[in-house]
């Protein structure tokens, strides 16, 4: 027979299986409930289903109405806390009716996600006719929630690279071009999250030619969040991919980096020092094609900005050039954007000694930057390292364990030090007996 408790163990196992996730019962149940409304196209509980329910199982009754989806939805919290109740050996566990039974089972199947079928699902939407969807009642945000959805599924690695089998990238990727923005920026977004660390849906991006479109909604979308989720799904697309990166350089790609970084956007700009970091420290040779389009300017410029982010990344791009630039000529003096840079180092140290303890903290990888230029741009060491204001590589180990020395168990220090002192040598040493004393009154 099928009891209570057996039932709670299956269902908990439902919802892992269907969620693909390691997480608590409570977050299994959230994520599964999220699941459940994220798009428009998933039907709800089928409400006679719950009509059916054993007594005291806490349900509200589900309307197929999407407006009062999100009032009328499955009471999950009180779903778990029944759950557990039959299951945490307080109460005896019974064996449950056939009927009983079939109906738990019936009930787990209606909640269940089929990951691939819904990305079927979702692929037929995307191949869909805008004319014929708009005739259908879907909305733009209808689309976005879908999208919303299809993002969710991606995160497994599997998952985004059968989306390609499934016929699921290329309709996505054409959603790159759709005509309202918050499309365009939520599918730059979900590419984003297949290609990310995935070298397989790497090549099958840049096989469909999805690099393309992207780079076009980088460059020239009047939108600047679509700008920014473009420029996002390319970091993902050519990091640690030789051919994307070879592909990005070809389409003038640095040309469109600088033109990010002149941008007002902050976001904006420290996406783009982010990938132009990642560049030159995998591409040394790319540093003097750089300093050719002005970079080293810019990144003076930025190195002054309010936002700390975007100054530590800007300071990291004029160290990479610094220690990448070619070697001065012994009777050659310092350069007008040496001088630029002194004057610049001289403004952030000041800035970083004027910091409290706190700030400092936080300050710390800048201060350390700050520290490198100085030392390959100027002589004598840095005034933030004579001030003691930059913390080293190490700093965060523990200090030296000094003082356990004078305080050791004392039987320790003596096992340390080999038992002890040792007899001179000629003298016996007095054998220690092991074992039971002679008897009383001695032995003759």
């Amino acid at each position: 027979m099928y009891s209570w408790a057996q039932a709670h163990s299956a269902f908990c196992s439902h919802l892992s299986a269907a969620c693909n996730v390691k997480s608590s019962p409570l977050e299994k149940y959230k994520r599964f409930r999220f699941m459940l409304h994220s798009t428009f196209s998933i039907h709800l509980v089928n409400s006679s289903i719950f009509k059916r329910a054993p007594q005291n199982f806490p349900y509200i009754e589900v309307s197929c109405s999407r407006e009062k989806m999100a009032r009328e939805a499955p009471n999950w919290e009180g779903l778990l806390k029944w759950s557990l109740a039959h299951s945490d050996g307080t109460n005896s566990s019974r064996n449950l009716s056939e009927e009983d039974r079939k109906w738990f089972m019936e009930a787990m199947q209606a909640q269940t996600v089929d990951v691939v079928k819904r990305m079927k699902e979702i692929t037929f939407v995307m191949k869909t006719p805008d004319e014929i969807l708009e005739s259908q009642g879907v909305t733009p945000q209808d689309i976005e929630d879908m999208l919303d959805e299809l993002q969710e599924h991606v995160e497994s690695i599997d998952m985004a690279n059968d989306l390609h089998s499934i016929g699921g990238l290329v309709p996505l990727l054409d959603y790159l071009k759709n005509s309202h923005a918050n499309i365009r920026a939520k599918a730059a977004e979900v590419v984003s999250t297949i290609v990310q660390n995935n070298p397989r849906s790497q090549q099958l991006v840049m096989e469909a030619n999805g690099l393309e479109p992207l780079l076009l909604n980088f460059t020239s979308d009047p939108d600047v969040t679509v700008r920014t989720k473009a420029l996002g799904a390319i970091s993902s697309l050519i990091r640690h991919n030789k051919p994307g990166i070879i592909a990005f350089r070809l389409a003038n790609g640095y040309a469109a980096l600088k033109d990010a970084l002149n941008s007002e956007n902050l976001r904006f700009q420290r996406k783009a020092l982010n990938l132009i970091n990642y560049l030159l420290g995998a591409n040394p040779s790319d540093c003097g094609t750089v300093n050719e389009l002005g970079f080293t300017r810019i990144f003076m410029h930025l190195s002054s900005s309010e936002d700390a982010d975007v100054r530590e990344a800007a300071l990291k791009g004029l160290l990479e050039l610094a220690q990448n630039r070619p070697v001065a000529k012994p009777d050659s003096g310092p350069t007008e954007e040496d001088e630029k840079l002194k004057q610049i180092l001289q403004e952030r140290i000041k800035g970083i000694s004027q910091m409290s303890a706190e700030d400092l903290r936080a300050a710390r990888e800048e201060g350390q930057l700050v520290d490198s230029l100085w030392s390959i741009c100027n002589d004598g060491p840095c005034p933030l390292r004579e001030n003691g204001l930059v913390a080293l590589n190490g700093d965060d180990g523990p200090p030296p364990d000094v003082a356990s020395l004078h305080f050791e168990p004392p039987l320790r220090a003596w096992a340390a030090n080999g038992g002890g002192d040792k007899k001179p040598s000629g003298e016996n040493d007095i054998p220690l007996l092991i074992g039971p004393g002679p008897p009383e009154g001695g032995a003759s």
